[in-house]
């Protein structure tokens, strides 16, 4: 590594304060603007479907966005314009959410669509800092880093912003949007205007991906010989159908159907958040010993079990009253986490390993759009169900979902295996 390309992890952990923000608002996001949108419309689709605006968002604008910040030039480089535009009016409008709830319908859809713009403007540009800033060989330990922070931010949403939300609706978004501002701030006294390894955002964004492979790949999937990829990339949609799904709703079915407080409920979902995190490198582990596509098959056997169960936990609770209802719906969150890690810690590493070596950039496109796409759809979906079966359906159909891509899953990777498809490296076992 030459002097005049420095690699400093100072400024990955700088880079990666962006990262933990965003995941921060995100994650606060997703668990308590149900709520919120509840106050005004009683339908769970509706609110499923508003729910699914920023992923909608992401995969039209943000491609866009990042091409763009790869050809402008401005005195303070080709991220930052971007930056200083999106972060601080996403902080403001995220503080302002509350308060135009108060206000009316119409206020708080004008200040979301805003926020969400905003988000939308500079995920792109902030996301493409880290490979700005690190050279090719030390991407994996910088991207680590960046997912960890971004985890971590996830983690203290669900624990420390709905603590905070049970004090005052307002404190968390108060509290979210300062963390966001000054994590600008952060970022533009730290990182390079010009940054020594600067790369195309193309290869970076999955959003990007998910729309290149729109647009320029999907009619090969059609071709005989990708008819095993097909029902794999069919099970990873279906089953993001069920968790981004569960996700958006858990709040507004503990809260309404628990009568659990909105507090309790973001904190509550924050333990499946938690048993995911703990476990991804295990279940990492695992993957590499006994097969991504066989470890995959025991989470999505292992995960409708358990949230099957989450339905009768009140009937329970009732003929057990010893028995603290809202530990034991953490303690089955905990362990779906841990399922959950078995099945999505192995998914991108199999579909990026379905066409060799020569087509991973085909493949990892492939698996954004699949799974972005049910990330549209999912919450307006389950909330349908929810609004027709009744709240429990969120969990049966949650379920469901995850029953279907085992299905799918397990005839994919039969047919691959038959047609010798796939190319089997020595300790990366299929």
């Amino acid at each position: 590594m030459s002097k005049d390309k420095p690699f400093s992890y100072g400024k990955i952990f700088a880079i990666g304060s962006g990262f933990f923000a965003l995941m921060l608002v995100w994650t606060f996001y997703n668990a308590y603007m149900p709520l919120i949108l509840g106050d005004y419309i009683e339908s769970r689709a509706i609110r499923g479907a508003i729910m699914g605006l920023d992923n909608l968002l992401a995969v039209l604008l943000i491609p866009i966005i990042g091409a763009w910040s790869d050809n402008v030039d401005t005195k303070i480089g080709n991220r930052l314009p971007f930056i200083v535009v999106g972060m601080p009016i996403a902080a403001i409008f995220f503080i302002l959410l509350p308060y135009g709830a108060a206000v009316s319908l119409w206020i708080l859809l004008v200040v979301d669509i805003i926020f969400l713009l905003a988000m939308t403007i500079y995920r792109a540009p902030v996301i493409s800092l880290m490979p700005d800033h690190t050279p090719l060989e030390k991407r994996s330990t910088a991207n680590g880093i960046i997912n960890l922070m971004g985890g971590i931010g996830a983690i203290i949403a669900l624990f420390g912003l709905s603590t905070l939300y049970g004090i005052d609706r307002s404190y968390p978004f108060i509290v979210a949007g300062l963390l966001l501002l000054f994590s600008f701030l952060f970022l533009y006294f730290t990182v390079d205007r010009r940054p020594p390894y600067v790369s195309s955002s193309k290869e970076n964004l999955e959003e990007v991906q998910a729309t290149k492979s729109f647009t320029n790949s999907i009619q090969r999937l059609r071709q005989p010989q990708f008819r095993g990829h097909l029902f794999i990339l069919i099970a990873i949609f279906i089953y993001f159908i069920g968790y981004a799904g569960m996700e958006a709703q858990f709040t507004t079915y503990a809260v309404e159907y628990l009568q659990m407080e909105e507090s309790t409920a973001g904190l509550t979902l924050g333990f499946f958040s938690l048993s995911f995190v703990i476990f991804a490198i295990p279940a990492g582990l695992l993957g590499s010993k006994l097969g991504k596509s066989p470890v995959m098959l025991i989470g999505l056997i292992i995960l409708p079990l358990i949230f099957l169960c989450i339905p009768f936990l009140p009937h329970l609770s009732s003929i057990l009253p010893n028995i603290n209802q809202v530990l034991l719906l953490q303690l089955v969150l905990f362990t779906g986490g841990i399922a959950w890690a078995l099945i999505n810690v192995q998914a991108y590493p199999l579909v990026a390993d379905l066409g060799g070596k020569n087509k991973i950039g085909f493949f990892t496109g492939l698996y954004y759009l699949f799974s972005m796409a049910s990330s549209i759809v999912a919450p307006g979906f389950l909330g349908l169900l929810m609004d027709l079966f009744s709240h429990p359906a969120l969990f049966f159909g949650a379920s469901a979902s995850f029953l279907l891509a085992f299905y799918f899953l397990r005839k994919g990777s039969n047919i691959i295996k038959k047609s010798n498809l796939l190319s089997i490296e020595e300790g990366n076992q299929y």
